[in-house]
């Protein structure tokens, strides 16, 4: 059996009835890293940071809500088993795409309604939700609920410590890194779209380009995974990003157009 064993115990420590976790403490690392980027971008396209911060928090709970909606529709089975589980964040089980729409949703609604320029507002957010998820799927690796599809690849993920959330068919199987696939993607892509926060001039080009290379990539990365089929052969996160490419890539050649908020498209390099 060749691949990298996990048996790391997915709770750091306990204190009476309270559990820190591994997973905990990355996802505060991640929030706290995105919302750090994502206020320094909000400065220097002189957006007020103060309201900045205010959507921030405010996209982080309808974020978390959109997350745990999706993983709960994903693995419906296992909480209508135990119903008890539906609210326990802190366990893990957090969905990147439900997480991105309530999170862009909610920073949408809070932009509206305190007139804030909503294209600038998220070319502003893009690099610090990718840094985010990025931080965010360290707190997977030692969770297990990221997980991979069986392989015999070298650099597999083999999880051996009961507590992992990996389905119990799983256990002492060698599986894709997943986590660790997708952390990657995101830390490229990062690399790529942040010279072009420079280049770009038409708001919301930054923000559309992230989110559809976030689509593409999610689509042919989830064939790495062992979600359950939703519809047409495809795992959920394929299905939401046949759904949400085409809609996006409409809307970037809109933005594209001349007279949308710039000069056309592209600064001089």
């Amino acid at each position: 059996m060749e691949g990298i064993v996990i048996s790391i115990d997915p709770v750091i420590v306990h204190v009476g009835p309270f559990a820190l976790r591994w997973y905990s403490l990355f996802f505060a690392l991640a929030v706290a890293a995105g919302v750090w980027l994502g206020r320094r971008e909000a400065h220097r396209k002189g957006l007020p940071v103060e309201q900045i911060e205010a959507l921030a928090l405010w996209s982080i709970f309808g974020g978390l809500i959109g997350a745990r909606i999706f993983h709960v529709i994903d693995s419906w089975e296992v909480y209508a088993a135990h119903p008890q589980r539906l609210l326990n964040v802190w366990e893990g089980g957090l969905a990147v795409y439900g997480g991105l729409i309530g999170g862009v949703l909610t920073g949408l609604v809070y932009a509206v309604r305190h007139k804030l320029p909503i294209w600038k507002v998220a070319d502003a957010a893009a690099p610090g939700m990718l840094l985010g998820q990025a931080v965010g799927r360290l707190a997977c690796i030692p969770n297990g609920d990221a997980f991979g599809a069986p392989t015999t690849v070298p650099w597999a993920f083999i999880y051996t410590n009961p507590q992992a959330l990996v389905p119990r068919d799983l256990l002492n199987v060698p599986t894709h890194p997943y986590a660790v696939y997708e952390l990657l993607f995101n830390l490229l892509l990062l690399g790529l779209l942040w010279p072009l926060r420079r280049v770009f001039k038409t708001d919301g080009v930054l923000f559309l380009t992230y989110v559809a290379t976030q689509m593409a990539g999610r689509f042919v990365l989830t064939f790495y995974r062992a979600e359950q089929i939703a519809l047409w052969g495809l795992q959920q996160a394929q299905v939401v990003a046949l759904i949400v490419l085409p809609v996006v890539l409409i809307l970037l050649v809109w933005r594209l157009q001349p007279g949308q908020g710039g000069k056309g498209q592209l600064a001089e390099a």
